[in-house]
């Protein structure tokens, strides 16, 4: 049946103050002078409109991971790296967002898969009086931003639950100011801090749980080089019940008595889709004005992405998953980068996002972005068989590569259920962390906090930032 169009709603006043308006204008100066107004000039530099009715979840964190000037690692429209909506899909599938909207469990582990650090309180787990200091501390700093969770019927408007970042806190009038994402219905406004404690303070009846707010700041280092999590494919479900599930019924097994029939059970075991959890993204681009040269910036960032999978490359873990991939007489099977015309080949084995490949040569995609791909230059074969791997260079992740980050990246505590002590103390050492060189040891921790907040945030849990490990 179709519905009569709608433009914008009349915003009730009281409760809300419109920011446009002359009162909402005064309390604008009045905070900016008491110093409360210092993470607004971000978020309204890069303010946007929710795109679909269901989507205020996914606009105020683009809006947020933006003003904090966190870069996603990947291209979001021809060379340039930015969030926007379409891209937060690592916790819950888009179609399932526009057709449902979004849990806040959900969009805490959005933010933390997009690598940022987040702090999360439901309305039981805190005080109106701690997310009273809380607010004054975020809208005090331009390092911090407060998106909040509520229910729109206290401030008596149209519509049920909804996200949208608090843009500052007028002290002396106890005032919040929502910058309200749907901004075709209403536009930003000052409420009474205490009623918006109130919306926070009710029941989301798609978990049970109450609403609440989340804290969300940059991370002292880059997110992610070559990697990341995504559920695209719905494949985190398959690989949650692999890791929560599978893998413990299987390391039960008192006849896995070494190492390589331990690790040939786990592959053999592994969903059909595992590979499409651990995305590649390696995507480079020219220089702004067209030049066929990397920028400085990007040389640098292909740089690093070469050495984080040199790095995975030298550990004892890839050499041990490679041979047993790659068993000694059968190389013949093994792919090889000797022509162009394997790489779409090779792009669907290794599972990159963009069929973008790290090497030498810069070579056109073709299209008006003029977004480049780097290809192997090497005029030899390149086999993925040779015995020498430490001193062969291979630029681009292998199959074997993305499962042995894949096997890194697991939870500690997952092999503690092998029986065999030996077996167990030499697998650990595999799969430990402890002596990684550091960029790769960060590459693997960011990627695990990834795996514990999709396997774990699903509408259901608290979601709070997990001890360092």
């Amino acid at each position: 049946m179709e519905v009569a169009s709608l433009y914008r709603r009349v915003l009730p006043s009281p409760p809300a103050v419109e920011f446009a308006s002359a009162e909402g204008k005064r309390l604008f100066a009045e905070a900016l002078q008491g110093g409360t107004m210092e993470g607004f000039f971000n978020l309204i530099s890069y303010f946007q409109t929710q795109s679909e009715p269901a989507f205020c979840g996914l606009a105020s964190l683009s809006v947020v991971l933006n003003a904090l000037a966190i870069d996603p690692g990947r291209p979001w429209k021809g060379p340039w790296r930015w969030f926007d909506e379409s891209m937060l899909d690592c916790c819950e599938p888009l179609h399932k967002v526009k057709a449902e909207g979004i849990t806040f469990g959900k969009v805490v582990c959005l933010a933390h898969c997009a690598g940022a650090r987040v702090q999360s309180f439901r309305a039981d787990q805190t005080t109106i009086h701690d997310f009273r200091a809380h607010l004054t501390r975020c809208a005090s700093s331009q390092d911090c931003h407060l998106i909040s969770s509520y229910h729109r019927s206290p401030f008596k408007q149209t519509g049920t639950g909804h996200f949208s970042p608090i843009g500052g806190y007028h002290a002396e009038k106890d005032m919040a100011l929502i910058l309200d994402v749907a901004r075709f219905k209403y536009p930003p406004h000052w409420v009474p801090l205490t009623l918006l404690w109130d919306a926070m303070n009710t029941t989301d009846e798609a978990t049970g749980l109450l609403r609440g707010f989340m804290l969300v700041s940059r991370r002292s280092s880059a997110p992610s080089l070559l990697y990341t999590v995504s559920c695209g494919h719905g494949s985190w479900k398959s690989m949650a019940k692999y890791c929560v599930e599978d893998v413990p019924n299987l390391l039960k097994d008192e006849n896995l008595d070494n190492v390589t029939t331990l690790l040939s059970r786990l592959v053999e075991s592994l969903p059909a889709n595992a590979g499409d959890l651990i995305k590649c993204v390696i995507e480079v681009r020219r220089k702004e004005e067209g030049e066929s040269s990397l920028s400085k910036e990007e040389k640098e960032r292909l740089f690093l992405k070469e050495k984080v999978l040199q790095q995975i490359r030298d550990t004892d873990l890839f050499r041990v998953v490679h041979e047993l991939q790659y068993p000694k007489g059968l190389c013949g099977s093994c792919s090889s980068s000797s022509d162009e015309d394997s790489l779409a080949e090779i792009a669907a084995t290794v599972c990159c996002q963009g069929a973008a490949f790290l090497s030498g040569t810069v070579v056109s995609k073709g299209n008006e972005q003029g977004v480049d791909l780097l290809l192997p230059t090497s005029s030899s074969k390149t086999s993925l068989c040779n015995s020498n791997l430490r001193s062969k260079i291979v630029k681009y992740p292998s199959s074997t590569d993305v499962l042995t980050v894949l096997l890194l990246v697991l939870q500690p505590n997952t092999w503690l259920g092998i029986k065999d002590e030996n077996v167990k103390a030499e697998f650990q050492s595999l799969v430990s962390t402890d002596n990684l060189p550091d960029l790769l040891k960060q590459e693997i921790l960011h990627l695990r906090r990834q795996l514990h907040y999709l396997a774990g945030c699903k509408g259901q849990e608290a979601c709070q930032e997990p001890p360092s490990p």
